[in-house]
């Protein structure tokens, strides 16, 4: 006869390997950036569903070093525009302005910094994004790294300049 107590554990992590499996897991999304006309930039995005926040983490090379650059979740994901503005404008579902912290845009992310060799590393957890269904999903649309710091004050969208990459957010 098996031992009780190890029947009851396999049996509870089988019925909890099931409600891993029938929830879908977590829900995850990421975007390679590619670098726009006359750029080195490069890297790739990562998004996590965690509970009501989305972890971001980014890293990114071919930066100016030494510098910071706004980094944003665009309207639309395309990035066929040499450009890169055939993504459009910053994601903003619930027309707030653009800036830091408390109202700002869905697609307002802090700035990339770069080190001495223009790489940059970002982690950050937000609440006004989703990876799931509904209007803040971030799904389909474009993540753009600018050439300048984004300022957070300028309206609409921060005075972070030209678009040197762009990337497409796709669930994983």
């Amino acid at each position: 006869m098996k031992n009780p107590a190890l029947v009851l554990a396999a049996l509870a992590a089988a019925a909890l390997a099931g409600c891993q499996s029938m929830s879908g897991g977590p829900a995850l999304a990421s975007a390679g950036l590619a670098a726009t006309t006359g750029n080195k930039t490069v890297g790739e995005v990562t998004f996590e569903q965690m509970g009501d926040k989305v972890r971001v983490t980014a890293q990114v090379i071919g930066l100016k070093p030494n510098q910071e650059h706004g980094f944003h979740i665009h309207e639309v994901g395309d990035c066929s525009s040499r450009d890169g503005m055939s993504a459009k404008g910053h994601f903003n579902p619930y027309g707030k302005p653009h800036g830091r912290g408390g109202e700002r845009h869905a697609g307002d992310l802090p700035n990339l910094k770069a080190d001495a060799k223009g790489r940059a590393r970002l982690t950050v957890d937000l609440d006004i994004i989703t990876v799931t269904s509904g209007p803040a999903s971030i799904i389909g649309r474009g993540i753009i790294v600018h050439a300048q710091p984004d300022d957070y004050t300028s309206q609409p969208v921060g005075n972070a300049g030209a678009r040197m990459a762009c990337g497409v957010i796709k669930a994983s």
